[in-house]
């Protein structure tokens, strides 16, 4: 597998945990404010059980996904391959604090979430 696709894996699973992580608050909270209601709205809570784990894969991904883009040498990539690319690396470095802040988001949603209610 080449340079540019084993770094973004880290910063895909990052993604997705925290995606996973949000469902069972977040989801919710998006639907009824979008005017989308019903039971089976309520049904996105059963996750709530799981939502440590998701944030523990999600903090996981993330710092494979730091020690990826901040740690790994620039060497490691072919001179005029993608990775090589300043716009590449700056690419990554907006969706690595994207998710970040996704996942900090996830996180704390909790104890704010009754402000919106």
């Amino acid at each position: 597998m080449s340079q540019e696709k084993t770094g973004r894996l880290p910063l895909i699973g990052g993604v997705i945990a925290a995606i996973a992580a949000s469902l069972c608050c977040i989801g919710p909270l998006v639907l009824v404010m979008l005017g989308i209601g019903g039971a089976w709205v309520a049904n996105l809570a059963v996750l709530e059980p799981f939502r440590p784990y998701f944030l523990g894969v999600a903090v996981i991904f993330l710092f494979f996904a730091w020690r990826k883009i901040y740690r790994a040498p620039a060497a490691a990539c072919t001179p005029g391959s993608l990775c090589a690319l300043p716009q590449t690396n700056r690419a990554y470095k907006v969706l690595f604090w994207i998710v970040t802040a996704l996942v900090g988001l996830a996180m704390v949603f909790p104890y704010i979430a009754p402000l919106f209610y």
